[in-house]
């Protein structure tokens, strides 16, 4: 190719951030030229992997952590709300995609799994009705169900029932409408999708190494993994949505912007059950609350996975430590982060988190034998032959300047940009994959604003007829939408039973 060719749009990573932002682009645009640059040899080969996610469709249904409890007892549950809503303005995009006709089957990455949450004791009881009656009255969790009766448990999570004590107190909420999401089977459809459009290509083993400013937009330097070879593209904007490898590319930018912003790596690791006599019993998704200590991305859940068509049970995640900012990363990544802006930042953090590294450093030390015992809190006749461990994603949470601590960890996502809009970057983590659709509508509002209001407004119209703040409000019109995805997504009128045969 000619040195320094000219595209609208180049995007770093081929995960569901950029598949997702590109393929919206190219229905709002179809004359807009993209490229996709992804070091990996595939798609989806990190965090949007199957295997290195929870893969919840996290619709606020069953995660504790997102209705927390004040000190005075009070429950929020805004942003199991917001979640919620954001999740089914996800739907709306795929829904959308999947009536055009060339997307194939959505059932090849959603699945109906219920959704379940479990605690144990009088003080987790107590909070999770509470919790039940909060949510009940909102529209979004008409459906969901409550019971401290051991026989309809029985039959709500009957892997998880025989082998408890007796007297043990014990209470779940469920919501039977809740869905498994492949987002690696999705990532793949939207790259497919992608590349048979007109002006829009997608690289592999490609790895961008230089980012800098040239007239109004970039210059991007893009080095073949293979071939050492490089070259030089001019973009008008630039999204880096490469999971862990965001930050260190945001750095390159060098944007105001980006000051201050430093990365935690936590990773995390899965127990992996395939023996279908034990899949058959389970499912569902049931989250229980974290212990005492640990982070919220480690909230113990036991899992009903639907991958390329196989159920396999997921328990975890065990968190762990390391320096890489990828899987497929390298140990300076964390080193090499570190900057005269974020150095503060990162200092403050480590001296205010000492409990959660020490926890993450023990997580990492623990044996096969303590990870079952985890595991038999929720599932107490698990049997160390039928799992086996399977090393999750890395999440790279966020950093970030405080003006009284001097630097907080942030869990979460957050939407970087740079004041022209001609650069954004997305870093942090859950519950990234299920709300990257409002996240990249907020990224096109706020990085092509005339656009968005003008030429584009007809077509994000056709796409979304309701966004999260109406689909909070209008009860009506949650509903239509709703049942609208579920037909459109092939959710409808169906037993979750018969996918598990």
């Amino acid at each position: 190719m000619a040195q320094n060719e000219s595209v609208d749009v180049v995007l770093v990573g081929a995960g569901i951030m950029s598949a997702t932002l590109a393929v919206l682009l190219k229905e709002l645009d179809p004359t807009l030229k993209l490229e996709v640059v992804e070091a990996m040899d595939s798609g989806a080969a990190e965090s949007s992997n199957p295997w290195n996610n929870a893969g919840t469709g996290h619709a606020g249904l069953c995660e504790l952590n997102y209705t927390p409890q004040a000190a005075d007892g009070s429950i929020d549950i805004k942003k199991a709300v917001h979640i919620n809503t954001q999740f089914e303005v996800s739907r709306q995009f795929w829904a959308y995609l999947s009536k055009q006709g060339n997307f194939g089957s959505a059932r090849a990455f959603i699945n109906p799994v219920p959704h379940l949450s479990y605690v144990e004791g009088d003080k987790g009881i107590a909070f999770l009705k509470k919790r039940f009656e909060l949510l009940k009255q909102h529209h979004a969790f008409a459906e969901m169900e409550y019971t401290e009766d051991k026989a309809v448990m029985n039959q709500w999570m009957p892997l998880m029932m025989p082998g408890r004590p007796a007297d043990q107190h014990i209470a779940a909420t469920r919501v039977a409408k809740g869905t498994d999401v492949n987002f690696g089977a999705l990532t793949l459809k939207l790259l497919k999708l992608l590349g048979d459009r007109p002006d829009a290509q997608v690289k592999y083993s490609k790895k961008v190494v230089g980012l800098s400013r040239k007239g109004s937009g970039w210059a991007v330097s893009i080095k073949d993994v293979n071939s050492g070879s490089t070259r030089e593209v001019d973009a008008r904007f630039v999204f880096l949505g490469a999971g862990g490898a965001a930050l260190p590319l945001l750095q390159m930018s060098g944007i105001p912007e980006s000051k201050g912003f430093g990365g935690f790596p936590v990773s995390g690791q899965w127990l992996r059950c395939d023996n279908p006599e034990i899949v058959k019993q389970h499912q569902a998704k049931v989250y229980s609350q974290a212990a005492v200590g640990a982070p919220p991305m480690s909230v113990p859940h036991l899992d009903t996975r639907v991958v390329d068509g196989k159920t396999s049970l997921l328990f975890g995640p065990y968190a762990g430590f390391t320096t890489k900012f990828l899987k497929h990363g390298s140990l300076l990544d964390l080193p090499l982060s570190v900057r005269l802006g974020n150095l503060g930042p990162m200092l403050a953090v480590a001296r205010d988190n000492m409990d959660l590294t020490k926890y993450l450093v023990s997580e990492v030390m623990q044996s096969m034998e303590q990870r079952l015992e985890s595991l038999r809190r929720f599932y107490p006749q698990a049997k160390a032959e039928d799992w086996r461990l399977e090393v999750a994603g890395q999440r790279v949470q966020i950093i970030k300047k405080d003006p009284k601590k001097g630097g907080i960890l942030q869990f979460g996502t957050e939407l970087v940009s740079a004041q022209d809009g001609s650069l954004a970057a997305l870093l942090g983590a859950s519950p990234g994959a299920s709300v990257t659709v409002s996240i990249m509508l907020e990224l096109i509002e706020r990085c092509f604003p005339e656009q968005a209001k003008g030429a584009w407004a007809a077509k994000l119209n056709e796409i979304f007829p309701a966004r999260e703040k109406v689909l909070a409000t209008d009860a009506a019109l949650y509903r239509k939408i709703s049942a609208e995805n579920d037909a459109a997504l092939e959710l409808v009128e169906d037993s979750p039973a018969k996918h598990y045969a």
